[in-house]
C-alpha cells in the first residue's frame, strides 16, 4: 500500500471496516493526480460506505419500534384475558378495536419474519409477536363460536307447517282390511315442496362473523375457525333433527321396530327430508357462503362436515328400511321414501357439488337404489299374497270379498306412483314393453279413455296380471258354497265390482275399455247363470205341459210345490248379500219379471179349477217379496210384518 498504509487505523468488525472505507475515500480523494475515472469511482463507493452506515442505523431503530409497537399490541390483547365479558357483546367499538390489535399483530408478525433476525433479542421478539398473535386467534375462535350459538335463529313455523298431520297415526294394514283405502288416502303425502332460504344467523352478526373468519384465515388459523364453524353448525343440525322427532335409529333398531311405530317414523321421515333438503341446508349451504365467501374451498368443506352426520343419519333410515322384509303393506311408505328422495337428488347434488360432499352423493344414489329394490320385492310380494291367499269357509253370503276390495283400492291407489312404478317394474320384468310417458297430457289420456286404447306400460302390464291372479282365486273362493246360484252371486258381485272400480277411476287409463266390456259381460253372464240355477226349476213347475186340464189334486200340488220352493227361495237368498244397490235393483227386477209373469198366468189359467184358498200368495205379494233378495239379512215368509 506504501504512503496509505499509516492512513488506514487496525480496526475491526462491520463498523471498523466501513470506517476504514471512508479513511481510504478520503486519503485517495485528496491526491490532486488522479484521473477523473478514479475520483467517479472513489466517489461512488464512499455514497455506498454512507448508505451502508444509514441502513445499519436504522435497522437497530426499526427493531427498536416493532418492539414498542408489540407491547402496545400486547396489551391491547392480553387486557381480555383477565375478562370474563364476550368482546362482541360489548359494542362495536370493543370489538372493533380488539380486531385492529389482533391484524396489527399479524402484519407485526409477518413483518419480523421477513427479516434476517440474528440475535437472541430480535428472536425473542418473533416469538412474543407469534405467542400475542395466538392468544389473539384463540379469543376470535372463542368469540366466533359465542356469536354463532348466540344468534341462531329458530324456523319460522310455516317452515314447519308439514308436521300438521299426526304422523303417529299409522295402523297395521293387512289383506283384507276394509279401512284400507281409507287408510292409503290418510297416507297420502304432497311430493311436492316449495324452497325456502331463512336467516339461520342473524343477519346483522354476519359481518362480524366474515370480518372474523377472513382474519383468521390470513394469520395462518383457517383451520381452527373451519372447525370452530362446524362443530357449531353440526349440532345446530342434530338438535333441528332431534325437534322433528328424528332420533338416532341403528339399523338393527329400525329393524326391531312394530310396523305401526316403523310406519310413523317412515311418513316422518319423507317430511323431514323434504324439509331438511330444501330449507335447512339450502339455509345452512347460504350462511356457509356468506362467512367462507372468501375462502371458495373452504365454504364447501365447511358446509360438508357441518352437514353431512346428519345427512348421512337420514340416509342411514332409509337404508335400514330397504333391508328389512318387503311386506306389501310397505310398498306405499317405501314408494313415498323413493320418490322423495329421487325428487330431492338435484338438490343434495348441487348442494354436495365438490369432492367433500362426494360420500353424500354417493350414498344418496346408493340408499335410492336399495329403495327401488324394495318397492319391485313389495310389489311381487303383493303378487304372491293374492295368489296364495286360501281360505277356508266361504264368505258369509256372497258378498265382496275383502281380498276383491283390498287389491282393487290398492292398485287403485298406486296410480298416484304411475311414473315411478313404469320405471320400477320395467326393471322388474327386465325388458320394454311399449313404451308408455307417465307425463301424458290430461287430453290425451281422455282421448284414450274414450277409445278404450289398451296401455302397454309396465304398470299396466302387472296391473292386469294382478287382476287376473285375483280372478283365478276368486274362482278357487266360489267353489267353497255347495249352492251352485250363491256361487254366480259371490262371483257376479266381485267382478262387478272390480269393472266398477276400474271403470270410475284412474284404472281406467290402465286397463282400458276392452277390459272394462269384457268383465262388464262376465258379471252379466253370472246373473244370467244365477237366474237358471236358482229359477229354472222353480218356474218348471208352473209351466203347462200342453195339458190346460189338470186334475185338482194335481193342481193343488203343483201350488204347493211352488210356494214351498218360493219360500226357500226367499229365507235362504234374503241372507245373500249383493251390497251394489243398482245391481241389486237390477237383478230384482229381471228375476221378478220372469218369476211373476210365469206366476200370474199360471194362476190365470187355473184360477177356475182351483179354490182361492189353495192360492197363498197374490203376485203383487211375491213381487214385493222378491225385493227382500239380497239384502244380506235372513227372514221367514212366516214373519208377522208380512201377515
Amino acid at each position: 500500500m506504501g504512503e496509505y498504509e499509516t492512513a488506514i487505523p487496525e480496526l475491526e468488525g462491520e463498523e471498523n471496516l466501513i470506517a476504514a472505507a471512508k479513511q481510504i475515500v478520503r486519503a485517495l480523494g485528496s491526491k490532486k493526480n488522479l484521473t477523473d475515472d478514479a475520483k467517479k469511482i472513489l466517489a461512488d463507493l464512499g455514497a455506498q460506505m454512507t448508505t451502508i452506515t444509514t441502513i445499519s442505523e436504522n435497522g437497530v431503530d426499526e427493531i427498536s419500534d416493532d418492539e414498542g409497537r408489540l407491547s402496545v399490541i400486547q396489551e391491547k390483547i392480553m387486557i381480555w384475558e383477565t375478562d370474563q365479558s364476550m368482546i362482541w357483546d360489548l359494542g362495536l367499538d370493543e370489538a372493533t378495536e380488539y380486531i385492529n390489535a389482533a391484524d396489527e399483530a399479524r402484519k407485526l408478525t409477518e413483518r419480523l419474519e421477513t427479516m434476517c433476525l440474528k440475535d437472541d433479542g430480535e428472536k425473542e421478539l418473533l416469538r412474543r409477536a407469534h405467542d400475542v398473535l395466538q392468544i389473539a386467534m384463540a379469543r376470535l375462535e372463542e368469540e366466533f363460536k359465542h356469536m354463532l350459538i348466540q344468534n341462531r335463529q329458530p324456523l319460522e313455523p310455516e317452515h314447519l307447517s308439514f308436521r300438521s298431520s299426526e304422523e303417529d297415526a299409522g295402523s297395521v294394514i293387512s289383506l283384507g282390511d276394509d279401512s284400507f283405502e281409507e287408510s292409503l288416502r290418510r297416507d297420502s303425502v304432497s311430493r311436492t315442496s316449495e324452497e325456502y332460504i331463512v336467516d339461520l344467523i342473524h343477519p346483522n352478526v354476519i359481518p362480524e362473523l366474515r370480518c372474523i373468519a377472513n382474519l383468521m384465515f390470513i394469520s395462518g388459523y383457517g383451520h381452527e375457525c373451519s372447525q370452530a364453524y362446524v362443530s357449531v353448525r353440526r349440532d345446530a343440525l342434530d338438535e333441528f333433527l332431534f325437534i322433528l322427532e328424528m332420533e338416532k335409529l341403528s339399523i338393527e333398531d329400525v329393524l326391531r321396530l312394530e310396523w305401526g311405530t316403523l310406519n310413523s317414523k317412515i311418513r316422518r321421515w319423507v317430511r323431514t327430508m323434504k324439509i331438511f333438503v330444501r330449507v335447512y341446508l339450502a339455509s345452512e349451504k347460504l350462511l356457509s357462503e356468506q362467512i367462507f365467501g372468501e375462502q371458495e374451498t373452504v365454504n364447501l368443506v365447511s358446509f360438508a362436515d357441518a352437514s353431512k352426520a346428519s345427512m348421512l343419519q337420514l340416509l342411514n333410515f332409509g337404508e335400514a328400511i330397504s333391508i328389512g322384509p318387503h311386506k306389501p303393506e310397505k310398498l306405499f311408505p317405501i314408494l313415498s321414501m323413493y320418490e322423495v328422495l329421487a325428487d330431492l337428488l338435484p338438490d343434495i347434488d348441487s348442494l354436495y357439488a365438490d369432492e367433500a360432499g362426494a360420500c353424500v352423493r354417493i350414498d344418496c344414489r346408493e340408499v335410492l337404489r336399495r329403495l327401488g329394490d324394495s318397492v319391485r320385492a313389495a310389489f311381487h310380494e303383493f303378487e304372491n299374497a293374492i295368489a296364495t291367499s286360501i281360505s277356508a269357509n266361504s264368505f258369509a253370503g256372497g258378498g265382496i270379498h275383502p281380498l276383491t276390495k283390498y287389491v282393487m283400492n290398492y292398485i287403485n291407489a298406486l296410480t298416484g306412483y304411475r311414473g315411478t312404478l313404469n320405471i320400477l317394474l320395467k326393471d322388474l320384468d327386465g325388458e320394454d314393453p311399449m313404451s308408455f310417458s307417465p307425463d301424458m297430457s290430461p287430453s290425451t289420456e281422455e282421448e284414450s279413455t274414450r277409445e278404450g286404447a289398451c296401455d302397454g306400460s309396465p304398470l299396466a302390464l302387472h296391473f292386469r296380471s294382478v287382476a287376473s291372479i285375483l280372478e283365478c282365486n276368486l274362482d278357487d273362493k266360489a267353489k267353497l258354497y255347495r249352492d251352485a246360484s250363491l256361487q254366480h252371486i259371490f262371483l257376479m258381485n266381485n267382478i262387478h265390482y272390480m269393472a266398477q272400480k276400474v271403470k270410475n277411476s284412474d284404472l281406467r287409463i290402465i286397463f282400458g275399455d276392452e277390459w272394462i266390456r269384457k268383465h262388464n259381460w262376465k258379471f252379466q253372464q253370472h246373473e244370467i247363470n244365477y237366474e237358471r240355477a236358482t229359477w229354472s226349476s222353480i218356474l218348471a213347475i208352473l209351466k203347462d205341459e200342453g195339458n190346460s186340464n189338470s186334475s185338482k189334486t194335481l193342481l193343488k200340488e203343483r201350488f204347493r210345490n211352488f210356494y214351498l220352493a218360493f219360500e226357500e227361495v226367499y229365507r235362504t237368498q234374503t241372507a245373500w248379500s249383493i251390497p251394489n244397490t243398482q245391481l241389486r235393483e237390477d237383478l230384482q227386477i229381471s228375476t221378478s219379471l220372469k218369476v211373476i209373469q210365469a206366476y200370474r198366468t199360471f194362476v190365470g189359467r187355473h184360477t177356475n179349477h182351483i179354490s182361492d184358498k189353495h192360492i197363498k200368495y197374490s203376485a203383487d205379494d211375491l213381487q214385493n217379496y222378491l225385493l227382500d233378495l239380497f239384502e244380506g239379512s235372513q227372514r221367514s215368509l212366516h214373519n208377522p210384518h208380512r201377515r
